[in-house]
């Protein structure tokens, strides 16, 4: 057996039925043979073994009470991954879909995205099979205190610096801050994400979105292209793909398409950023009532989606953002996509593609650039965020745009350099996950047997 073979096996006996989790692994490690060839100290060192398994893992009980009085119970989670080069740093996600391998698979990639930022921020991530739709204010704060209660046991400026992700905006994330502030006695950077007036950065809600755009146009401008002009389609409602879309249009691209699990807006003239919000950001409505302010947009509901398809990516266009959530994009809508002229790909989401629809964007020799190199922006400015808190100030939102786009243009041009290297030329998948993953490993080696 390979040391790919054994090491899923492993898992398979050690983390039985996680199957996103087992996905991201493959991907990585797939990618690194030609490093291991190279450089044969990392399996002398037994990295992979070590790599693959948290440094620690706690799930809990949440228990809250909801505006009818009733008792309601959900199963926490935070997966400390790695944290050989900072502290951990990584979302907090509610949502029905939440599970051990759901969150072991986003820790284990934020590990590598987080290296690739340059910045000093291990892995983690966690959250919560807790759904905020449909919930009060308080049902929410009543969540988040209890969640909380657990939680502010193993988390720290200097330990672990948790954030936001599906499900945990703003508002979640003052209930949760206020409640660690009330059980330690301590107002310090432990959660980002925060609101302006209280330790907030200015750019954190846009940079997943605009980090992901400033990557593209870094794959195109390194081929004498540029964004003016290009036809986007973009999926998700949510920050991801509002700020993605806000970007784009700064740019001079046009996008044409947004969705949510209901379904999908066609607006060919080009999406109306405005009204995105409105409903989104303010209503927290469905987007099928875009319609009411543009008659001129086609809205498909998911139930008639042709079969395993997500029709977002059947529209003509040149460039592509999947920011809704992971495996939303198989090898039919790949194949669609490029049927109709897409010749770039970048990830907003954690892991949107398939395995299947990734080998497709690499045989075709298209820019493809995976999520852990493209929406590292979001935690990358989450990492400045936490030294404007220890230095207690604020920098201008100029000035945190311009730190987010240098640091997106050197992940790219890491990735980039890194694939170049091992032959590979514009092979952003084996290069960022080879430059990921080999400055976490020489600083696992440099610590010993930790």
């Amino acid at each position: 057996m390979t040391y790919i073979d054994t090491t899923l096996a492993r898992l398979a006996k050690s983390s039985p039925s996680q199957s996103e989790f087992y996905q991201a692994v493959l991907e990585v490690l797939e990618s690194l043979s030609p490093l291991f060839e190279k450089e044969k100290h990392y399996l002398d060192q037994n990295i992979i073994e070590r790599i693959v398994e948290p440094e620690r893992q706690i799930m809990f009980r949440v228990t809250w009470v909801d505006d009818k009085g009733k008792i309601n119970v959900n199963k926490g989670y935070r997966v400390e991954f790695n944290s050989a080069i900072g502290p951990y740093k990584g979302g907090l996600r509610f949502h029905p879909s939440v599970s051990s391998s759901i969150i072991k698979f986003l820790g284990f990639e934020q590990t590598f995205k987080n290296s690739l930022t340059g910045l000093a921020i291990g892995g983690g991530k966690g959250g919560s099979d807790f759904d905020p739709k449909g919930k009060s204010d308080n049902e929410i704060m009543s969540f988040c205190q209890a969640f909380m209660s657990e939680l502010y046991r193993h988390i720290g400026p200097t330990i672990d610096v948790p954030a936001g992700d599906i499900g945990v905006g703003g508002r979640e994330i003052g209930y949760l801050f206020g409640q660690y502030k009330r059980l330690t006695g301590r107002y310090e950077g432990v959660l980002t994400g925060k609101r302006i007036p209280w330790g907030g950065s200015l750019v954190r809600t846009e940079a997943t979105g605009y980090g992901a755009v400033y990557f593209a146009q870094n794959m195109l401008q390194n081929k004498g292209d540029h964004l003016d002009g290009k036809i986007c389609a973009v999926s998700g409602a949510g920050n991801v793909a509002i700020y993605t879309i806000e970007k784009l249009y700064q740019l001079g691209a046009t996008p044409v398409t947004c969705s949510d699990s209901r379904g999908m807006i066609y607006h060919k003239s080009g999406i109306n950023l405005e009204t995105l919000k409105q409903l989104k950001e303010k209503q927290q409505a469905p987007l099928q009532n875009y319609l009411q302010a543009h008659p001129d947009a086609v809205y498909k509901a998911a139930a008639d989606y042709a079969p395993g398809r997500n029709e977002v990516w059947s529209v003509p266009c040149d460039l592509a953002f999947p920011s809704a959530t992971q495996n939303e994009l198989n090898q039919a809508d790949a194949l669609a996509l490029l049927a109709n002229g897409c010749k770039l790909v970048a990830e907003g989401a954690n892991m949107p593609s398939t395995p299947e629809a990734v080998e497709e964007f690499l045989k075709a020799r298209i820019h493809y650039a995976p999520g852990k190199a493209a929406n590292a922006g979001g935690v990358a400015t989450s990492q400045l965020e936490m030294a404007q808190n220890a230095s207690m100030i604020q920098w201008s939102f100029d000035e945190v745009d311009l730190r987010l786009k240098n640091i997106m243009k050197n992940i790219f041009t890491n990735a980039w350099e890194t694939a170049d290297e091992f032959n590979q030329p514009g092979n952003l998948v084996l290069g960022a996950n080879i430059a990921g993953f080999r400055k976490v490993a020489d600083a696992m080696i440099d610590q010993g047997a930790v």
